[in-house]
């Protein structure tokens, strides 16, 4: 059975494509609006009113107070008074001569038997005073001998004391055994002083560490007696510097 249109002319489907893409679009539109739609949480806050009322100042009134004049100042009454007296100048005035005492050639000099100007030549006593000098090893003229040294040359005696030295060194050398322990080891230099009567004197170290300084003045205070260095044919100090190595192989 067929279904007729009333009228056979009108298209209902004509604009149904239209239709459709405003209600999808207005859908859309609704479902962005809801997605974007935001809620914020409300508080209850009291509002009250502050009211100022105005506070009256209350005026200081000024015074006015008449201080009384300052009194006067007294009045001036001493009187300066000049009295001058005149004194005749009657005393004379002893002047002070000057003499001279620089001598001239018209002025003989007296001298008899050693004697001149009355002071005997004899009565002129004259102090030595003999300087402790002190002489470097390097320079000296005449080394000082260490014992065995005896009966070289100048030369020789120089060769022997500074292998003589070694040689002690050598011989009383002993590594310190906390330096052994603490690791410490190095090079100390040692200088000393051979004095005008051959003794060993002002030692002074300096190294790496405290323990091998006082070893090494250890040994350097064990050196002899020696003959003195001589400078000029006199008995002098003489300044020596000796370098000892501190090492250990594991």
């Amino acid at each position: 059975m067929l279904l007729r249109k009333k009228n056979p002319e009108l298209e209902i489907g004509r604009n149904s494509s239209i239709f459709f893409a405003i209600g999808l679009n207005l859908m859309l539109f609704f479902s962005w609006q809801a997605l974007e739609y935001k809620t914020y949480e409300k508080s209850e806050v009291d509002i009250d009113v502050l009211t100022m009322e105005a506070q009256n100042e209350e005026d200081i009134p000024l015074i006015n107070y008449n201080a009384p004049p300052p009194p006067p100042p007294p009045a001036a009454t001493i009187a300066i008074s000049e009295n001058i007296q005149i004194v005749d100048d009657v005393k004379e005035v002893e002047e002070t001569v000057m003499f001279s005492s620089e001598t001239d050639q018209n002025e003989a000099i007296s001298s008899s038997k050693g004697v001149v100007g009355g002071v005997g030549v004899s009565d002129v006593r004259v102090n030595v005073i003999e300087e402790d000098v002190e002489v470097a090893f390097a320079v000296i003229e005449d080394v000082p001998v260490f014992p065995g040294c005896e009966g070289l040359s100048k030369s020789e005696t120089k060769d022997c004391f500074q292998q003589k030295m070694q040689e002690h060194v050598l011989k009383n050398f002993t590594y310190p055994e906390t330096a052994l322990q603490l690791g410490i080891q190095g090079r100390v230099s040692v200088i000393f002083v051979i004095d005008s009567k051959g003794n060993i004197t002002g030692i002074r170290s300096r190294g790496p560490d405290k323990i091998l300084e006082k070893e090494a003045e250890r040994i350097i205070g064990l050196l002899p007696k020696m003959q003195p260095g001589k400078q000029r044919g006199k008995p002098v100090r003489v300044a020596y510097s000796v370098p000892i190595f501190f090492k250990y192989q594991i």
